[in-house]
């Protein structure tokens, strides 16, 4: 499989994402995207056995030092944040230091927090392993820690200098977290594309079988489709909220859950199947939608039923959400398959119906 490249278009901040086989093993594109000396690799316990000293040895002549976490989401944390400003300060990194990220979720979104905020920023490369990191979260420059409270509370706009996705990583992922992955996979094509929902129906049977081919498309049309709504709305300012569809139930249900309990895709499939449920009862679309939605997640083996979870919580983690304004509930729902939309002012009370048993 030959390497593609898309293109993030943010004027000076451009960047490109790199996806092909045994990339970490082939630094050709992407060692360029190493600015200065200093290197500081990110990662977690179960990636660093498997990949680390690879991701080392491809960077090159440069002076690298290298920090592991556990694995999960525990460690999207400010203790994990410090210390990696604690690792970066023992290596003398200055401004033109550069941290590479070699994980999932987790790993590029507290990487790139710290990338963030040492010495008010510098370079950072996305190194996702994850099937979720790899379509979703490794594109965009959002970065974040966790609160007790909620998830991302914490964070900056920090867009990596690259995006080196390697599918061959995708071989060790666990079949849990593959699960997750095409949770996110699906979300591109409700919120705007039916032709790849139709692709991904006729096709679920290839993904999960880990087939090179269809993997290495679903995660090009979702960098492709990322990519150009974070060109178009790099902060969040209107249609990059689309992309949140199903988020606020599913960050919500993380929270109260405990982190860790409920994978991010798990909680976004649940979320992603009340969104469409709710739109239905609100009268904005129609039922036979829902209906596919939830039989391409769960063909996916995704649950889809909610979490027996105390509704107060679950109602207090979605009043933090960022994307509310004024204390009123803001959601992402839809119109139909390939339609979403941003709409404001949800009843609590549609919220309870929809949870309640």
């Amino acid at each position: 499989m030959s390497t593609q490249q898309i293109d993030v278009q943010l004027g000076a901040r451009s960047y490109p994402i790199w996806i092909g086989n045994r990339l970490l093993d082939d630094a050709t594109n992407w060692r360029e995207a190493i600015r200065g000396r200093h290197v500081l690799v990110v990662s977690d316990s179960h990636v660093a056995p498997l990949y680390l000293d690879r991701a080392i040895a491809a960077a090159g002549d440069k002076k690298t030092s290298r920090i592991v976490f556990p694995a999960g989401e525990a460690s999207k944390s400010f203790e994990a944040c410090s210390a990696i400003f604690d690792a970066l300060a023992e290596m003398g990194a200055s401004r033109d230091a550069t941290i590479l990220a070699l994980g999932g979720g987790v790993i590029g979104d507290l990487a790139g927090f710290a990338a963030a905020c040492w010495m008010r920023g510098i370079a950072f490369v996305q190194m996702p392993t994850t099937l979720l990191a790899m379509v979703d979260s490794s594109v965009g420059g959002k970065t974040a820690v966790n609160l007790p409270q909620g998830k991302n509370l914490v964070g900056a706009f920090h867009q990596p200098r690259a995006v080196v996705i390697d599918t061959a990583t995708l071989s060790t992922l666990p079949d849990r977290e593959l699960r997750s992955g095409l949770s996110e996979v699906v979300k591109y094509g409700a919120i705007g594309d039916t032709a790849f929902f139709a692709w991904l129906e006729t096709n679920a049977d290839a993904l999960l079988a880990r087939d090179a081919s269809a993997l290495a498309h679903a995660i090009a049309v979702s960098c492709k489709q990322k990519a150009g709504v974070v060109a178009r709305d790099e902060t969040e300012q209107g249609e990059r909220a689309l992309l949140n569809f199903g988020h606020t139930f599913g960050h919500a249900f993380e929270a109260v859950a405990g982190y860790g309990e409920i994978l991010h895709g798990e909680a976004i499939a649940i979320g992603m199947r009340l969104a469409a449920q709710l739109s239905t009862r609100l009268g904005m679309a129609p039922e036979v939608d829902a209906r596919r939605l939830d039989a391409l997640l769960q063909r996916f083996g995704l649950s889809t039923a909610a979490p027996n979870l105390d509704i107060d919580a679950v109602l207090a983690a979605m009043r933090l959400d960022k994307k509310n304004v004024s204390g009123r509930l803001r959601l992402i729902l839809w119109r139909s398959i390939g339609r979403a939309e941003v709409v404001d002012g949800i009843e609590e009370s549609a919220i309870r119906d929809l949870l309640s048993p």
